[in-house]
Parts: structure tokens; sequence; C-alpha cells
């Protein structure tokens, strides 16, 4: 019969035993310790965070654009200049603009000289009824006298007859003066030369005119940079054609895509801080969520996913949220629209609201390029009418 008989291990062989048991507990020890330290920093600060790579710098792509038609003679400004609102950046040929001006003009005066034969007209009918008045009170007084007379028979039936077929025939003249000068005083009404419907018309016609020989110089409608510029010299180009397009970089913000479960505690007004892929880690804007989108991408696409199919395979949709950056910032560290960046956004606190509650209180974007000063045009008005009054307006 076989006794096998065991041996206890070498010294070597306890003492790697020994060490294997201590690194074991030890790499046990450190891996809880690791995984509390996680869950501590998860549970009071990583949780209140959202971050997202899918998010890149949007901006405003302002099209410039003619009022009016004509052949382009001068381009002002190209692509990556930078222009001031007001600044001429396109000039078209004025030739038929100054041309029509000059025909309005000349049809102001037309209409103020027309103008003044009938207020003249209306001054002679009012002679006219006056003459016819007189001539009336004449022939009632004739017919009168000769009445009281043919009652003593000094004066025959004949004769009174004449007198009474004329202070008729002077009653109608004045009838049909009067309502001459009526139609006339209705044309005229209750104003002056300067002040009639048709030299006011004719007034605004100049005035039109005039604005669109102004129109021929095409200006930017607010500072920024040109980009994507169309135009081209001696091209003919039609009103609301597109000839360039200004970007103003002080005015950007970022459209960051979170997925639709980062979104139960995003709120408008938490802070958010951003790194764009231009700059690195070496640059951190900072900026707030002042939006969130009202759908998922897909929602808004051209081709709408069409999920009532067969085939449907669930896939967690994207939401855009809107970030304004802080424009000190941006001028620092200008950004370019289609930029990547990494957004996160603090969720802390989400005591705000998911969308806006009120309107806005001011324009989003406002211009006063194409204010124009008319004061120009308008004495250029007072003096064709002063010319052919010969009285100022």
């Amino acid at each position: 019969m076989d006794v096998s008989v065991q041996t206890a291990p070498s010294p070597l062989a306890r003492v790697l035993q020994s060490r294997r048991r201590r690194w074991l507990v030890g790499l046990g020890a450190a891996l809880a310790l690791i995984a509390l330290v996680w869950l501590s920093w998860w549970l009071l600060e990583a949780r209140f965070y959202e971050s997202t790579d899918d998010a890149y710098v949007a901006g405003d792509l302002v099209n410039v654009m003619s009022q009016v038609s004509g052949t382009v003679v001068s381009i002002a400004a190209d692509e990556t200049d930078r222009v001031q609102a007001g600044q001429e950046l396109v000039r078209l040929d004025a030739t038929d603009a100054q041309i029509a001006l000059q025909e309005a003009e000349q049809q102001l005066a037309r209409t103020v000289r027309q103008t003044r034969t009938v207020f003249a007209t209306r001054d002679q009918l009012r002679a006219v009824v006056g003459q016819r008045r007189s001539e009336l009170a004449r022939a009632q007084s004739d017919f009168d006298r000769r009445r009281d007379l043919a009652a003593s028979g000094a004066v025959s039936g004949e004769e009174l007859g004449h007198a009474q077929d004329a202070l008729k025939a002077a009653r109608d003249a004045l009838i049909a003066a009067e309502k001459n000068l009526a139609a006339s005083s209705a044309l005229v009404g209750h104003t002056g030369v300067a002040d009639n419907p048709e030299v006011r018309a004719a007034a605004t016609q100049v005035e039109l005119a005039w604005l669109a020989l102004a129109r021929t110089s095409v200006r930017a409608p607010l500072t920024g940079y040109v980009a994507r510029r169309t135009v081209q010299l001696g091209e003919r180009i039609s009103p609301g054609a597109p000839l360039m397009a200004i970007v103003p970089l002080g005015r950007l913000w970022l459209e960051a895509n979170f997925r639709e479960v980062q979104l139960r505690h995003m709120r408008i007004g938490q802070p958010a801080t951003v790194v764009a892929d231009l700059y690195g880690g070496h640059v951190t804007f900072h900026g707030r969520v002042v939006g969130l989108g009202m759908g998922t991408g897909s929602a808004f696409a051209l081709l709408p996913a069409q999920n009532a199919t067969g085939n449907w395979i669930k896939v967690v949709q994207r939401v855009p949220v809107r970030i304004a950056l802080d424009g000190s910032e941006l001028t620092a560290h200008p950004l370019r629209i289609g930029l990547s960046t990494v957004v996160t956004i603090e969720v802390r606190d989400a005591s705000g609201p998911q969308l806006a509650q009120t309107p806005p209180q001011e324009p989003v974007l406002a211009t006063r390029a194409f204010d124009v000063d008319r004061s120009e045009i308008h004495a250029r008005i007072e003096e064709i009418i002063e010319a052919n009054t010969g009285e100022p307006p």
C-alpha cells in the first residue's frame, strides 16, 4: 500500500505567498479607496455638470442686398475685410437714377404752374360771381321800378315782360357762375399752392427719385467682417439679390447638442464653460444658457425619420442648447462660425425655467444704416416750388 508524503513548503514559497497576499490586499484596498473617492467626487461635484463635444460656434450671417437694380461700377470691400455700419460696399451706375430725378423735378415744376392756373381760375370765377351779382341786383331794380310804373300805366306790359326776362337771365347767370366757382374751389380746397395735393404728390415723386439715386450706393447694415462675396464688377443686379455677407464676430453663440438624457436638470441661466479647439485648453470661454431647442435635429430635418416602420431602432436624440458667450472674451480671443468646441454646463441650480417666460424687450438686431437724411431733398423741393410760384412755400 502506497502512502503519499506531503512535503512542507519551502521558506521562499512561504515568503512569496505572503507577499502576494499583501499585494492583493493592498491592491484591493487601493481600488476600494479609488472607487470611494470617485463616488464621493461624483456625488459632491461631477453629477452637477453636463458636457458634450458636439458643440459648434454659430452666429449671424447678414446678407448685403441692393434695394434698386443697376450695374456694379465699384466694389469697396472684399472677403475678410472689416467694415463699419453705413460704409459703402458696392456702388451702382447712377445715370438712370439721375435722369429720373431730373424728370421728377421738371414734373413738379409743371404741376406747380398748373396749380397756379387753377388758383387763378378760381380768383377769376370769384370776380365773375361778383359781376353776376351786380347784374342781378341791377336787373332786380329795373324790374321793381317797371313793375311800380306798370301799375299806373306809365310802362307797357311788354316792357315789363322784357325786364322780367332780364331778371331771370341774370339770376340763371349768377347760379351758373356760382357752380363754376364751387367746382374750381373744390379743386383748390383750403390749401395754398405748396400744400395742394397735386403738388405734394409730385414732390413725393421727386423724393422717391432722389431716394432711388441715394440707394445706388449699397451700404453695410452693421459692423463686421465680409464673407462670401459673390458680386462682381460690371454685373447687372436686381433688388434682393445677395451681394456679400457680413459676420459680426462680436455676436456669436454656441449650438451645443446634448443627449436628451442630459436635459433633465438643464435650465435657462445656468453657467457654462467652453473650450474651443482653435485655442485648446489654454483659453476658457464663459457663457450661460439662454435657450433650449424646440425639437431634435431630426425633427427639423428636410427628410424627417420615419419611425413607424418595422425596422425601427431606438437612437438617443440630441437637442440643441443655445449658449451666449462673454463679449469681452470674444474680443480678446475671436472665434469663427462653425468651429468645434467642448461645452460643460453646471446644472447644480435647477430653479430656472426650461423655456423663456417673457418675449424679448428689445430687438435682437437693429440698424440705422438705412436711415437717410432727407433735409437736402426737402430744401430742393421748396426751392422748385418757390421758383415756380414766386413766393416761399
